[in-house]
């Protein structure tokens, strides 16, 4: 028992050895560098955001980048671009592929029972806002109150300030 003791203390000592030395080691990445690095992040933060339309009360909670993102109660499709959801309604629209060029991503959405399908772009806009326009395919719609409301071919979106 004492053994097991002693080399444990010793293991924990060479650890602590080994961070103390990490800590004053001069750092290699120069600031040119870290420069870039932020500027690469700022570029790739375009896509990786949620954004609302308050008139219709739906948001987009995207990342392009790393297709990352858990649909709510529907981790059954694992890890998404993103998707579309609504406040009124718990259905949700899913973008099964994204492809971002610039500022703009192409897009493949289809509704979360698979009967419905389209094809999108998402503009990130000078004013850094969104436009989400649905180009060929079905027309994206909301249950409001029991009633399918269809969402307008190209809608506006905003950064959401719960973001």
């Amino acid at each position: 028992m004492k053994k097991i003791t002693i080399a444990l203390a010793f293991l924990l000592l060479c650890g602590t050895a080994k961070a103390q030395e990490a800590k004053l080691k001069p750092s290699s990445t120069s600031e040119p560098a870290e420069l870039l690095a932020t500027a690469s992040e700022a570029t790739d933060s375009v896509f990786k955001t949620r954004i609302a339309n308050e008139e219709y009360q739906v948001w987009l909670d995207i990342n392009f980048y790393d297709s990352n993102i858990i649909v709510p109660n529907q981790d059954i499709f694992g890890e998404l671009p993103g998707y579309l959801g609504s406040k009124r309604d718990s259905r949700k629209w899913i973008i099964l592929e994204a492809e971002v060029e610039s500022n703009n991503a192409s897009l493949l959405i289809t509704n979360d029972y698979g009967s419905e399908d389209l094809t999108a772009t998402l503009t990130c806009e000078a004013d850094s806002s969104y436009t989400l326009t649905q180009k060929e395919g079905s027309t994206m719609k909301i249950a409001v109150n029991g009633k399918w409301v269809k969402l307008p071919k190209k809608l506006k979106f905003v950064k959401d300030k719960k973001a």
